[in-house]
């Protein structure tokens, strides 16, 4: 998916962006369905994502777009893409380069809860050091 400015105009077209200007996406991957992640979006970082066809999300605590993958290597490449029926959620399925998860899992939803409480389920795909630094996680 690298679309025209033309083309991302109108997939841009039905998505209800909240009061904050946000949309949450939703990524699963391409190949299993896994989901990997959770994340906000504003108008920009969904025009980015539809013409650059690698995924770029808003960070609320930063204030700024990024781009999935820019300081790990780690990118999302989207497969497709699906609007909900209230145009307020959106569902990508892409193929994810290394894990997702910036704590170096797979998949950002790596806890599994039981009767005793939360607890990783799986190994780490990376050392999140390694990319981030110490403390990284």
């Amino acid at each position: 998916m690298n679309w025209t400015e033309a083309e991302a105009e109108r997939g841009l077209e039905g998505v209800q962006f909240d009061a904050a200007g946000l949309v949450g996406a939703i990524v699963l991957d391409a190949t299993d369905g896994a989901p990997l992640m959770f994340a906000w979006m504003n108008r920009e970082a969904l025009r980015r994502t539809l013409t650059t066809g690698r995924m770029h999300y808003y960070s609320r605590s930063r204030g700024r777009l990024w781009l999935k993958g820019e300081t790990s290597g780690h990118f999302q490449d989207v497969r497709e893409v699906r609007l909900d029926c209230d145009g307020d959620a959106l569902v990508f399925r892409v193929e994810q380069t290394g894990g997702a998860c910036h704590v170096g899992y797979r998949s950002c939803f790596f806890r599994r809860l039981a009767s005793e409480g939360w607890s990783a389920d799986g190994a780490k795909v990376f050392d999140p050091s390694r990319i981030y630094g110490a403390g990284a996680d």
